[in-house]
């Protein structure tokens, strides 16, 4: 217990920073529109025709966190209409091996968790 409670008390301020930052990295849109801005820089329109169910607000509210916390650049071009492009920097780059280690260790329990899940409804039922 000891090596996570240091982490969140090292900035003096009760884990808050680090909450913050973590409630805009994990929630799933973050995940999805980082995930799919690996593949290439994308217009705004590029990338809501690739993540599926994601609101046009949404996906706003969500490249605004991204390019706020320094996760992902936005360019306009200066043309009629306007072209945006996003792209992920260095850090967003960053974010996705251990991104990916995370949804790969939620596959790999799909199974046990679906069936805790079933045994705890059963219990409580």
């Amino acid at each position: 217990m000891d090596e996570y409670f240091h982490p969140c008390m090292i900035r003096g301020d009760g884990g808050r920073a680090i909450r913050a930052i973590l409630d805009h990295i994990c929630n799933k849109w973050t995940l999805l529109v980082v995930a799919t801005l690996d593949q290439d820089t994308l217009r705004f329109t590029d990338l809501h025709q690739q993540i599926p169910g994601i609101s046009q607000r949404m996906l706003t509210l969500t490249l605004r966190h991204l390019e706020r916390d320094g996760l992902v650049t936005r360019v306009v071009h200066a043309q009629v209409p306007p072209r945006v492009e996003y792209t992920l920097t260095a850090m967003g780059r960053s974010l996705l091996p251990p991104a990916l280690a995370l949804a790969g260790w939620a596959m790999r329990h799909v199974p046990q968790i679906e069936a805790s899940r079933a045994a705890y409804e059963h219990r409580s039922g």
